[in-house]
């Protein structure tokens, strides 16, 4: 009979195995439905064993968010970068240059350059001990409990000869699918989207909530290993054991012996990369031999013995046909050029973002102009430049919309932002059917009806918003062209099935601008039920992490218009849930009533938004700052030192997180 750690132990071998198989391997032994299966049996068997805790157990790959300053650490060996070059002439200069330097035979290894952000893997008796960015190459941030959500970095090295201290060094990236997916949850809160998975990739690895990362499918791909007692004199051999230790190498690694082998990588890979489901911007060339590296040696900035070759962007001509504006269902509008269609990296084009008025001042746009159109990213098509030259017999000079392309409402710009809005929020149709559109979706209310059925009941004038989708009769749908008893009794059911959805969903499901998934998550935590946000003073919002001003303006400025607070009032008699669970609501008291409480550090116990929580169900005040109307200090580990200087003048109260807990016990 097995020990429960030989049980648990035993889960993580084969959780460990699965995981190589399928991220490494890329060869499944079972379904992801056993796969989960044993996951769950672990997760519950270490809940109910904490004793036997591991932090590169395959659970960790989930993440928590219980947040961590990320501290600076040094490298032992620095991360230098590369030098860039762009031609065939270049590359030459570096191969004649390694030549005459080494006087003996040696051998180039070609590899892809991913573009993501650089990182270091530190690997002790063959567990993750520690991952740390790139940095400023002398020190960076430890972010290792980011990189355990990652699911092709291994957290526990298999097979033999393993360095007892290992490090390797790769880049995290973002694969286009999951790029793609990111963009389009940010278009629909109309936010900034991001320009291309390298700088979407780099964002993600410094969230303080690595169940955000853990969500967002980063992956990694290994390419040198460092160290003293290396296995081998030859970098290629290295990352071949590397690969069967379980790290991510690239396949696409090959050595070349002369010019012509290394040219005609670059020219295939040229092409071939469109191809790849992640980003690559060229081809590093490194000499093979460690040795023969040592002796080439480097300068302050990059090393003699390698060289990055960079792809060129893959640019198109077209003509500007038009600029048509469209109005989202917070109000922004975004200008949209209609192109002349155009073959750009194997798909057609036909329609550019211009972003916002900035950018078509900055391109002096005329219509009828020849224009320069890259893909950002090499996914988003974006115009980059006019050709002047060309230009005759043009027509208007673009200039953006002044009134709304819907409803003819004047539009207004606030001074800090780049974007015009139409003010109309309760009378303009496209913004209405917008939020009814986002307010129906998957992750928010989940009610199956597309954006055809919602027009078709705007315009029917059976639905004004999303509110009233509850006052839907059956009567009323089967009236309706092509709908019969079947359809009408499916949406009714799915309508009904969402009053069960939680609070946070239905939070989101509201629409305020900026208010994503993770916001409406953190903002549920922080205020357990509806009224206590609508009660929210700005002050109140940004205590909660990474709440700022402009998210915790917009908060204020939705509970501030009637109509809003009216249509969530009768969301509220239509049943939905506006409060966490019974189990939370149960926990609230008034043994912090009147005392204002400061957060500050990191929790072992707790995560900040949990505590935030507590001090909310319990009475109690949240802020920011330490005053002179500051009660107590509650303080976690890295306490920033300013609070703790103003704390001691003012005498103010600290106590750490046993002791809150006592006081609300």
């Amino acid at each position: 009979m097995h020990t429960i750690q030989q049980q648990i132990e035993a889960l993580r071998r084969q959780l460990h195995e699965h995981n190589y198989n399928y991220y490494v391997l890329s060869q499944p032994t079972i379904t992801d439905t056993e796969f989960d299966r044993l996951m769950r049996q672990l997760t519950e068997m270490e809940a109910l064993h904490p004793e036997y805790h591991d932090p590169n157990s395959p659970s960790v790959r989930v993440g928590s968010d219980i947040n961590k300053n990320f501290t600076q650490v040094r490298h032992r060996y620095p991360m230098l970068s590369l030098q860039n070059t762009y031609s065939e002439g270049e590359v030459t200069d570096f191969y004649n240059r390694v030549k005459k330097a080494l006087n003996e035979p040696f051998e180039i290894v070609c590899e892809l350059k991913y573009d993501g952000t650089s990182i270091s893997l530190i690997y002790e008796k063959g567990r993750l001990a520690r991952a740390v960015t790139r940095g400023d190459g002398k020190k960076g941030d430890d972010v290792t409990d980011n990189v355990r959500t990652i699911r092709n970095v291994p957290l526990v090295l298999k097979g033999d000869d393993i360095p007892p201290y290992l490090e390797v060094r790769g880049e995290i990236l973002l694969p286009w699918r999951s790029f793609d997916a990111l963009n389009r949850e940010r278009a629909e809160q109309e936010e900034p989207l991001f320009a291309n998975p390298r700088n979407a990739a780099s964002g993600t690895l410094k969230m303080q909530d690595s169940r955000v990362v853990a969500a967002r499918k980063l992956e990694s791909f290994i390419y040198s290993m460092t160290g003293e007692s290396l296995p081998s004199d030859s970098h290629y051999h290295n990352m071949s054991l590397a690969r069967k230790w379980g790290l991510h190498v690239s396949g696409a690694m090959k050595k070349c012996r002369t010019l012509e082998e290394i040219f005609d990588y670059l020219k295939y890979w040229d092409t071939e990369r469109r191809n790849l489901p992640v980003t690559t911007d060229g081809v590093v060339l490194k000499v093979d031999s460690l040795s023969q590296q040592r002796n080439l040696g480097s300068t302050s900035k990059f090393p003699r013995w390698s060289i990055a070759y960079k792809f060129n962007a893959e640019q198109a001509v077209s003509r500007l046909e038009s600029v048509s504006f469209q109005v989202g269902r917070t109000g922004a509008v975004t200008p949209v050029a209609n192109l002349e269609p155009v073959l750009l990296s194997g798909t057609t084009v036909k329609r550019a973002s211009l972003y916002n008025e900035d950018a078509i001042r900055a391109l002096d746009l005329h219509i009828g102009d020849s224009v320069f159109v890259e893909k950002g990213g090499e996914i988003i098509p974006k115009i980059t430049g006019v050709d002047k030259e060309a230009r005759f017999l043009s027509g208007d000079k673009v200039t953006f919309a002044r009134h709304c392309p819907d409803c003819g409402t004047p539009l207004v710009r606030n001074e800090d932002e780049a974007a015009w809005y139409c003010p109309n929020t309760e009378g303009c149709p496209t913004q209405i059917k917008g939020r009814i559109e986002h307010f129906v979706t998957r992750k928010a209310m989940d009610i199956t009806m597309g954006p055809e059925t919602i027009a078709l009941l705007y315009d029917k004038g059976l639905i004004h918003d999303a509110a009233d989708l509850y006052t839907l009769q059956f009567s009323d749908l089967v009236q309706l062209d092509r709908w019969g008893e079947t359809s009408a009794g499916n949406l009714l059911a799915s309508i009904e099935q969402s009053k069960t959805v939680p609070y946070e969903r239905v939070l989101y499901a509201l629409g305020i601008r900026y208010v994503g998934e993770t916001v409406a998550r953190k903002l549920s935590l922080a205020f357990p039920a509806i009224d206590l946000l609508a009660q929210a003073s700005p002050e109140q919002l940004t205590a909660v992490e990474e709440i700022g001003e402009r998210i915790a303006q917009s908060v204020t400025d939705f509970f501030a218009r009637p109509a809003f607070v009216d249509f969530v009032h009768r969301l509220q008699q239509y049943g939905l849930q506006f409060t966490l669970s019974e189990d939370a609501l149960a926990a609230q008291t008034d043994k912090l009533k009147g005392l204002t409480i400061v957060i500050s550090g990191t929790f072992a116990l707790h995560s900040r938004d949990e505590y935030k929580a507590l001090i909310l169900q319990n009475g109690g005040k949240n802020s920011g700052s330490v005053s002179k109307s500051t009660d107590y200090i509650l303080a976690g580990e890295n306490m920033g030192p300013a609070k703790l200087e103003k704390a001691r003048k003012l005498g103010v109260r600290i106590i750490d997180e046993k002791a809150f807990l006592e006081m609300i016990r």
